[in-house]
């Protein structure tokens, strides 16, 4: 994600593999745990190319043609912590929130050509990002793995971290035909937990 001519390889060969991108959900991995001043220069302009310029510009290459076919879905994964801000996750906080921000002006800019761009901002799931996030937590804490575990879930209404697939659940449905109505918004999928309304 973080390459720029990485982004064009990308596109040229999934449409000379399979045709016209109908479908974009742009995932990029998470930067690595810190509170905001304790972020390097270098960590942010890092996590800058990763989260914010990588996903557009696949979306630069990928919603002109979209347009022109009349249809297109976009869908960044971004995390629950844009609107519940997490103090140890300050790039991913800072940056994927301005990712947010950049969907919401490309759904305004595409939507009258059928193309959708829209959110999905996951809580904690179940994945190896939990897990070195928790790791993080262990060594600034020094409290047990098992037990800041154990206090995240109860944090979290439904009782547990969320697994992958209900967040692709969530990815499928803003992909699909069946939202077209869906678009420029954040879809949280927590378990409730994220406070705000």
């Amino acid at each position: 994600m973080s390459e720029p001519k990485s982004a064009v390889a990308a596109f040229d060969e999934v449409e000379n593999c399979y045709g016209a991108l109908d479908v974009l959900v742009l995932n990029a991995g998470g930067p690595p745990p810190g509170r905001i001043l304790d972020v390097e220069d270098e960590r942010w302009q890092q996590a800058f190319e990763l989260l914010l310029l990588g996903p557009l510009r696949l979306a630069r290459l990928a919603l002109p043609g979209m347009a022109a076919r009349g249809f297109g879905r976009v869908v960044l994964v971004t995390s629950a912590a844009v609107r519940q801000p997490q103090p140890d996750l300050a790039t991913s906080v800072v940056l994927r929130s301005a990712v947010t921000a950049a969907a919401k002006l490309l759904s305004r800019e595409f939507a009258a050509e059928g193309v959708t761009v829209n959110c999905v901002a996951p809580g904690a799931t179940a994945t190896e990002r939990r897990r070195e996030i928790l790791d993080a937590r262990v060594r600034t804490t020094a409290v047990a793995f098992e037990d800041l575990d154990a206090a995240d879930a109860a944090g979290i209404p439904a009782g547990r971290a969320g697994r992958p697939e209900e967040i692709g659940a969530a990815v499928a449905f803003l992909a699909s035909a069946a939202a077209s109505y869906i678009n420029g918004t954040v879809l949280t999928v927590d378990g409730g937990r994220t406070e705000t309304i």
